[in-house]
Formats: structure tokens, sequence, C-alpha cells
């Protein structure tokens, strides 16, 4: 189920007025809220494909058994590791078979048995949102592992029935929350499970949440919706013929299109949550204001960089065991960071460019914390200048996913001719440049104390008022063809 479509909102409007005004059963407990919410996540995921229903809640039972085993006080420590390394095989185990499959089949297996694994690995479907839910799942038993017999806030052992079947449910409502289900941000446990209990309509912060919901509503159907019809040409081989201008316009609305797409997406998903008394962590910081690879992950999907650096990179060493196996961890966290994003080489080669990027800055890291801290010096803008075509470029590797192809593109952005159609740089610029004023905006964190200074706090209320109601308007009036979000396919 789309958040764009007419159907969620209908969705919408009937969860929210039975969460808060249905039944006793249901709006009075925190149980009854629980078990509301958790029914209405996997009707919300299985309305295109009801089978899929089943893989998550195979999710949910194993992570739920898993976790309570590990917070266990009476279990032996290698009980301990022998039950998380199962809970990691299983996790990992249906993420391969979904995701890798075919990938991992066609490395191994020799031409004549590929010919007859291929075709049937190929009609495996790819269950949407499946590589946020296992992410959350092993921030979920790694957490309990952790934690052992003390638990975490929200989360403790379990022995009497009561307690071992709310326990359950807790676990299954933070698997299956749907404002985040498909395309996170990634929740990590220790973030969410605190936050579990009764709610009323006056623990909803309105201002925030409904501000969310029309800064991503806008970012989705008016931005990336109609970006996404005007870089269309962006694929092989409709841009072999393009001159300079178009393929530069190109790249850069595509750009925008991603970052407009998947952060309008995180903040209905925060605005959602927030509809329901819950808060998900911020996910995008404006990113395409960084002056380094190393800041622009800082602010970029903030909750899958700092999930790989806490339950992978930090595993793996980080940065405790000298120079070169910092180097290498970089590569690994950055190389399968790629891979978690599709089971292409296109992917990889993306990851590992970070990861090769973030390495040399790591290689001279005093100069590029000096830069960060330079502020809006020249130096500071050709670092944002220069990093914003480095993402931008590797970006392709997501829109071409056919290596070839990117080269290609690069080939004609030296060779064709300069010059521009007037019409389709128009269009990408005009419904690029949000993003632009966006950035620029963060960019002068005075901007908003001047604001007040100059037209005084009740005149700023209503300018911001009247902004979001220009938002609004623009959602009504100038929204593009409806499509899903990009960060379904990964």
């Amino acid at each position: 189920m789309l958040f764009n479509s007419w159907s969620f909102l209908v969705f919408l409007v009937v969860v929210f007025a039975g969460y808060y005004f249905g039944p006793r059963t249901i709006r009075g407990t925190a149980v009854g809220q629980v078990l509301w919410l958790t029914a209405a996540s996997f009707i919300f995921y299985g309305w295109k494909d009801p089978v899929l229903v089943f893989l998550l809640m195979g999710a949910c039972a194993v992570n739920a058994f898993v976790s309570r085993r590990l917070l266990r006080r009476d279990l032996s420590s290698r009980s301990r590791v022998r039950t998380l390394a199962m809970a990691l095989t299983v996790n990992l185990g249906v993420l391969a078979f979904f995701k890798y499959a075919s990938l991992l089949a066609k490395l191994v297996l020799a031409e004549h048995l590929w010919a007859v694994v291929g075709p049937w690995l190929a009609r495996v479907p790819l269950p949407v949102g499946i590589s946020f839910f296992t992410f959350q799942g092993i921030s979920l038993v790694v957490d309990s592992f952790r934690a052992g017999p003390e638990g975490f806030p929200g989360l403790q052992a379990a022995t009497t029935g009561p307690e071992i079947r709310w326990f359950h449910q807790r676990v299954w409502f933070f698997k299956a929350f749907f404002p985040q289900l498909v395309a996170g941000p990634i929740v990590k446990a220790g973030e969410f499970f605190y936050q579990i209990g009764h709610k009323s309509l006056a623990d909803v912060n309105w201002d925030q949440a409904v501000k969310k919901l029309i800064a991503g509503f806008f970012l989705k159907m008016v931005v990336a919706d109609n970006l996404k019809e005007a870089t269309a040409a962006l694929a092989y081989p409709a841009f072999l013929y393009l001159p300079k201008a178009n393929l530069l316009a190109l790249l850069y609305g595509f750009s925008c299109q991603i970052y407009a797409d998947f952060c309008g997406y995180s903040l209905i998903a925060m605005g959602l949550a927030q509809l329901f008394g819950y808060h998900l962590p911020l996910n995008f910081d404006h990113p395409y204001i960084s002056r380094n690879i190393t800041e622009f992950w800082r602010r970029w999907h903030i909750s899958l960089s700092s999930w790989l650096r806490e339950y992978l990179y930090f595993p793996l060493g980080g940065n405790r065991r000298g120079v070169l196996m910092t180097y290498r961890n970089l590569f690994v966290v950055m190389f399968l960071g790629g891979l978690w994003h599709g089971a292409a080489w296109s992917y990889a080669i993306w990851g590992t460019a970070h990861g090769l990027f973030l390495a040399i800055e790591r290689f001279f890291a005093r100069n590029a914390t000096r830069a960060e801290r330079q502020g809006w010096t020249f130096t500071g803008c050709v670092g944002v200048f220069v990093t914003f075509n480095l993402v931008s470029i590797l970006w392709l590797l997501f829109k071409l996913p056919n290596f070839s192809h990117v080269v290609s593109y690069v080939r004609c952005l030296v060779a064709n001719p300069v010059g521009g159609q007037p019409q389709a740089l128009f269009v990408v610029a005009l419904f690029s440049l949000p993003v632009f004023l966006q950035h620029a905006w963060a960019a002068s964190p005075r901007g908003v104390a001047w604001l007040q200074t100059m037209t005084g706090m009740r005149s700023a209320v209503w300018i911001e008022t009247f902004f979001y109601a220009v938002l609004l308007a623009l959602i009504v009036v100038e929204s593009g063809a409806p499509g899903e979000f990009i960060y379904f396919q990964f």
C-alpha cells in the first residue's frame, strides 16, 4: 500500500479512529493499542501480496523467541552465543535467499546448472522492505545479547504467562509497525521499546506531525514524481545523443529526485508515527551541503549508516586495530552497504567507491576535520561542490545498473556537443529548485533567527503557516504521476 494513494488515506483514517476512539478494549490499554496497530501493519504489508505476510510473521516469531531466550538468566554463555549465531543465520539466510540467491548462484554454479536453476530463481519475488525489517530483527537480537539478563529500557526478561505474551506482542509490533516497515528509517531496538505504552490524543505533537507529513508528501508527490518524468531520458540509449547541458541536468535532476523521494518517505513515516505517539529517528539532515563524503554519510540515510557503524564496523574492530585494518573495515562495510541496496555489482561498485573516498578522507583526516570547522569559507564551498558532484555521479549506478551504460554516459558527457534543450532544462531546474532552496536555508542557520527578528515572533509563525499552506496547495495541483518510492526496491 502506497502512502500516496487514496486507499492508504482510508486505511489511515480507520486505523487512527480505532486507535483513539474505538472500543475501550483497543483505546483503553497499551495491549489493545499495540495489537490494533500490529494487525493494521500486517494488512498494510500484505495489501498487494497477502502471501508475504507469512514471511513477516515468521520473522517476528523467530526474533521474538530468540530475543526472549537471550534475556533469560539461566542461559549459559555458550548457549547465548549459539542462540545469537542461529538468529543471525536465519535472518541473513532469509535475506540472502530472497535478495541474493540469483547473484550467488550465478557465481558458483556451472553454466549447465545455472541454465536450469536461473529461471526458477528469477521468479522468486523480492519482498518489499525485507532489508529494513531484517536489519531491525538483527538489531533486536544483538541488543538482547549485549544486554543479557538485565535487558534494556522497555524490554526485560519475561517469565510469567502475561509477561511472555506482552513480550511477544511488543516484539511483533516493533518489527511490523507500518510507518517505517517497508523503507525505514531503520529503527534500532534500544530506540523504540521504551516508547511502547498506552497513548492518548494529548500525546500527539500535531504541529510537528503535520509539518512532517506536508513536507514529506510535497517532496515525494511534487518534487520526486515530477522529476521522475523529467529524468526519464537518463536511460540507455535515450541519453546517447543529448547535448551536454541536458546530460548534466539529468544527472543533477536524478540526484534531487532520489533525495526527495527517500527523504519524503522518511518524513512521512516520522509524521505518521507521531500521529500514534511514537518517534522515529531522523534519517536525513540536508546531505547535499556536506563538505566531504564522511560528512555526507553523517547526513544521508542516517539510520543505515549508524546501523552499519554499530552492528558491523565496530564488531569488525572499527579503528582500534591499526590503520590498515581500519581501511579494510571501511571497505568491507561500504561494500556490504552497497550490496544491501541490491543484488547487482553496480551497487557493490557504488559502495566500494564510497569506501575508497572515506579511506582517502581518513588518511587526510586532520585536513577534512579542519575544513568542516571552517564553516562556509571558500574552501568549504568548494568541498560542497566537489562532494555533491561525486555523489551525483555515483548515483548513476542506481539509475543505470549496467556499468557499461554508466561508461557510455560519461563518454557522452565528454564528447557530445555543447548546448541544451530549453524546455527540458527548465522542467528539471523548476522541480529541483525546492531541494536546493531547502539545503540553502539549512546552510544559513541564522535564517530563522533573522526572520523572527525582522518580522516578530508572531509574524514568523504566520509566515511559516502560509509556507506550509502553499506546499499543501502545490501537492493538490502540481503532483506528478504517482509511483512507488525508489527505496521500495531495496
